[in-house]
């Protein structure tokens, strides 16, 4: 009877200790499952943050091809201004200017074709709606010719490189005419 007792006592023991090793291992297996799912979730994290800097890096590159040009086209624009009042400032009826009319006409057309293969285009916005992100007011006109907001007078065109502003055009905007006031004769 005591064998039989130690006996069971062995067995109770041992599926004892099975179900403890059964706890232990579900328990560990759940915690393995919880670091597994964090590791990949960190692992997608990552892979995102990757991405993103990749993309980002793609943009810098192509800003850079973009506006590789930026300076040296700002640099290039008193040129074109200088060429362009030279031809506003010359009589071209003028017999003796008139070949260096047609150089300077020549030279600021092949600037601007030029300027035109690297996508730098001019703004002359005579007659259009003011545009505060284009355009520079210089100083404001009364006008009853055209609607208040116009541009007037542009006294240097503006320039956009690849679509962003390189240089506003500086312009005179119109303001509606100043209302009348009647006159009061004081002598009545």
């Amino acid at each position: 009877m005591a064998d039989e007792q130690t006996q069971d006592t062995q067995n109770l023991d041992a599926n004892q200790a099975s179900q403890d090793s059964g706890e232990d291992l579900s328990a560990r297996v759940q915690v393995l499952e919880e670091q597994l799912a964090g590791a990949q979730d960190q692992a997608l994290r990552v892979a995102a943050d990757l991405q993103n800097v990749r993309r980002r890096a793609e943009q810098d590159v192509e800003k850079a091809h973009k506006f590789a040009l930026e300076r040296f086209a700002g640099d290039l624009l008193p040129i074109i201004d200088s060429l362009e009042r030279g031809l506003e400032l010359s009589n071209p009826d003028d017999e003796n200017i008139r070949p260096m009319r047609e150089g300077i006409e020549l030279t600021l057309k092949m600037f601007q074709d030029t300027l035109k293969r690297y996508q730098l285009e001019a703004l002359d916005p005579h007659g259009e709606p003011f545009n505060a992100e284009h355009h520079q007011a210089m100083a404001m006109q009364e006008s009853a010719d055209v609607e208040p907001n116009s541009v007037l007078k542009v006294f240097q065109k503006g320039y956009l490189l690849n679509g962003r502003l390189l240089r506003p055009a500086m312009v005179v905007v119109s303001k509606a005419p100043a209302p009348v006031s009647p006159s009061i004769d004081e002598q009545a």
